[in-house]
């Protein structure tokens, strides 16, 4: 049996403007998991998961097709776990190494017991667990990097606008500056050339990951609304779009810019009340999107997390799309927060007990019958 897990993610700032190539985000991978159990078949292979329901889904290779990795699925659509199957035996198949059947058991932590998600990006972390575990099983040997971009090319066949965020998140672990590569370029070279060539494909250059230190001055509290919220839907509600002018999303795009860069000079300089400045400065700016493009960002269960932080002497904000999931609050760490969290309970917003998964714990975790590799391929 080969045993892989990726942990979940948190944006801290810049959300939205980091799905435009080059543009900065910071996020951080949080100690709750997805797990992927594989298990070599013989015929065919199954995948059993929650989400599935009670019965797997059996996959078989397509007899007498032109290509050698076609999935077929017997009853169930298209998803992150096909995907990234696909990409995987597609990349197996280009290295010239002979397919096996397998059986994936899925299991997650980034939902409650009723199955309803936190927003803490499941969909980036089952598709980190099923490269890393597809990885192991074929003896591919890919670096943290090279699995990072599998994961993301997997992602962005079914979400083009996908910033990847998440996917580097769920690889890397820790505090990280993420920017995204050019995803059209990307599709484009993955169509066009196949899985190996789109993993060197000039799209990849606006990318970029840089390690954070996790800030000793500072307590993270993160905590549910219990509203599920489309990133998809609501990322295409805010870009311009013909026939609105596209300078509001402009300016948003520079000031979100200017705040990631003061939050990544306050973690270096472990300084946490200009931290907490610009978290409170990262919530205006979403508020303000929201408003100049209609789109609810901060619903009323966001706003009174966020705004119940402040009156408690913190800092909260939204934490990816909005529109519902998670808000984060950043603390000084010897503040007491008892009465912030009783305010939570008796409004109904559930703190969600979870810390940053440290990068070198995350790593051990997908490489724990390998040993450490390409750990400078992410800049410190």
């Amino acid at each position: 049996m080969i045993v892989t897990r990726a942990p979940g993610k948190l944006f801290i700032a810049g959300e939205y403007a980091v799905v435009e190539p080059g543009e900065p985000a910071v996020l951080i991978a949080v100690d709750r998991f997805l797990t992927v159990r594989l298990t070599p078949s013989d015929d065919v292979g199954r995948v059993h998961s929650r989400e599935y329901g009670q019965a797997p889904v059996v996959w078989t290779r397509a007899e007498g097709s032109t290509n050698p990795v076609s999935i077929v699925l017997e009853h169930h659509p298209y998803d992150y776990v096909v995907s990234a199957m696909t990409l995987m035996e597609r990349l197996r198949d280009e290295r010239g190494l002979p397919g096996h059947y397998f059986d994936l058991h899925i299991e997650s932590d980034l939902d409650d017991a009723s199955g309803r998600k936190f927003g803490l990006g499941s969909s980036a972390a089952v598709t980190v667990a099923v490269v890393a575990a597809l990885d192991r099983f074929y003896g591919m040997g890919l670096t943290r990097t090279e699995r990072f971009r599998v994961a993301l090319l997997s992602t962005i066949m079914l979400a083009p606008d996908a910033s990847g965020g998440d996917v580097a998140a769920s690889t890397f672990g820790g505090w990280i500056r993420y920017t995204a590569p050019d995803r059209v370029t990307l599709r484009e070279s993955l169509e066009r050339h196949g899985v190996t060539k789109a993993l060197t494909s000039p799209g990849w250059s606006p990318h970029r990951v840089d390690r954070l230190p996790d800030p000793t001055s500072l307590e993270l509290l993160v905590g549910w609304t219990g509203s599920p919220a489309s990133t998809e839907r609501l990322v295409g509600g805010v870009r311009p779009h013909s026939g609105r002018s596209a300078s509001p999303y402009e300016s948003f795009i520079d000031e979100s810019r200017g705040c990631v860069d003061a939050l990544v000079e306050s973690l270096r300089a472990d300084d946490g009340p200009r931290a907490l400045e610009v978290i409170s400065r990262a919530r205006r700016l979403l508020q303000h999107l929201g408003e100049t493009s209609g789109i609810r960002i901060e619903t009323d269960e966001l706003r009174l997390l966020c705004d119940l932080a402040e009156q408690h002497g913190t800092a909260g904000k939204p934490s990816g799309a909005g529109g519902g999931d998670c808000g984060i609050v950043l603390a000084p760490a010897d503040a007491p927060l008892g009465a912030l969290l009783s305010a939570w309970e008796s409004h109904g917003i559930r703190r969600l007990d979870m810390s940053v998964q440290h990068a070198e714990d995350a790593t051990a975790e997908l490489d724990e019958s390998a040993g450490l590799r390409a750990g400078a391929e992410v800049r410190r």
